[in-house]
């Protein structure tokens, strides 16, 4: 198999998130690409411009099932395109089929997720969700394409984090007078909460690796791992030092010297953390991953682990899935969610789909069942 991160071709190396969730605000994002160079926007990025009255969006309906786990999973791919979208639930579409049903003018349009997928890329190119299925390479286990989509996304959020710190820095810890944003302690703040949301997750991967996977190469192989489990413990005081970093910021006068010179500091350490993050990865895609190929595990073991998987990162895949999906490309959000289907039920298939669809329209979730217990939940 070899490096491992073949296993997702990155044909799209400007990466814009931003641009992708059109209808989503996203008060963490901090740069976006403009052709080939970057620019620092206020933050959040904003708002996209609204069309013309002579050019409105053009209107897509949905007809399907509110239960159903593949008209939860259309309704998100749809949140990437262009599109005006009307969701009309209905147990029974009236066009004579019992699957999902997309109307565009007057072309109606049911079958599997892929053809549906499929049209919609056709009519609306970009962005692509399917270009990159053709290199999702079917001998490769499925917890090794999760893993290392798991990866991208850690990839993009540190280097965003990055990225903002240093504009932070650079400003001495000034706001720019974005209301969004707010007060320069406010921004701060709002940094704090996005690097609280990547920490959870990367030690909830960590986690993942350390339980789900590393014990499979262990029992083929004793020792195999162990230079990689001590790698996550070493990163483990930088991390917490960071956010210890940002609480001390946040009480400091903005624009003073010694808040600039805090801000310096926090850049710099999350550089480190960065570069040590990328190395591991690295690492762990060329050296480690591609001999899960060899541990010979048979298709209902492999989703076995990816189940297991799930269960290790419940906070990843309930009320931080959102924030994790914004550090995939489209066609990898896609991919993620497809492997997601392969390995998990119905039911906690649809609880996860449904769950990212009202996230992305701010829905609130008082008096129902935490996503936690849901992926927990077995039918």
């Amino acid at each position: 198999m070899g490096n491992c991160s073949k296993t997702l071709k990155n044909t799209n190396p400007n990466h814009i998130p931003d641009q992708f969730y059109p209808k989503i605000d996203n008060s963490d994002k901090v740069y976006r690409k403009t052709g080939q160079s970057d620019t620092v926007n206020n933050f959040p990025a904003p708002a996209p411009v609204t069309p013309p009255a002579t050019s409105p969006l053009p209107v897509v309906r949905l007809y399907g099932s509110l239960t159903s786990p593949v008209t939860s999973y259309i309704r998100f791919a749809l949140l990437y395109k262009p599109v005006t979208l009307i969701f009309v639930p209905s147990e029974t579409p009236d066009f004579g089929f019992e699957t999902p049903v997309i109307q565009y003018g007057s072309d109606v349009i049911s079958g599997s997720s892929v053809t549906i997928l499929r049209y919609l890329d056709a009519k609306f190119p970009k962005p692509v969700l399917l270009s990159n299925w053709n290199a999702y390479n079917e001998t490769v286990p499925v917890v090794v394409t999760a893993t290392v989509l798991q990866h991208k996304s850690l990839v993009w959020h540190l280097e965003r984090m990055v990225r903002w710190a240093e504009d932070l820095a650079a400003r001495g810890g000034r706001s720019k007078g974005d209301p969004v944003m707010g007060s320069a302690r406010m921004e701060v703040k709002k940094y704090g909460k996005s690097y609280s949301q990547l920490l959870e997750v990367m030690l909830e991967h960590a986690q993942m690796e350390e339980k789900i996977v590393f014990p499979i190469l262990e029992r083929e192989d004793r020792g195999l791992s162990k230079s990689v489990n001590e790698e996550h413990a070493r990163d483990l005081p930088l991390m917490n030092g960071i956010k210890e970093d940002i609480k001390t910021i946040i009480v400091l006068d903005s624009g003073s010297s010694s808040c600039q010179d805090a801000l310096f500091s926090l850049s710099t350490r999350l550089e480190s953390l960065q570069e040590n993050c990328k190395q591991h990865f690295e690492e762990e895609e060329r050296g480690i991953l591609p001999l899960m190929e060899a541990a010979e595990l048979t298709q209902g073991q492999q989703e076995r682990l990816l189940e297991q998987s799930l269960d290790v990162m419940p906070s990843t895949h309930s009320h931080l899935l959102k924030f994790f999906m914004e550090g995939l490309l489209p066609q990898e959000a896609m991919l993620y969610l497809d492997l997601i289907t392969r390995c998990t039920d119905k039911d906690r298939a649809g609880s996860i789909y449904r769950f990212l669809v009202d996230e992305h329209h701010g829905k609130r979730h008082e008096g129902r069942p935490t996503m936690a217990l849901l992926l927990k939940a077995k039918s």
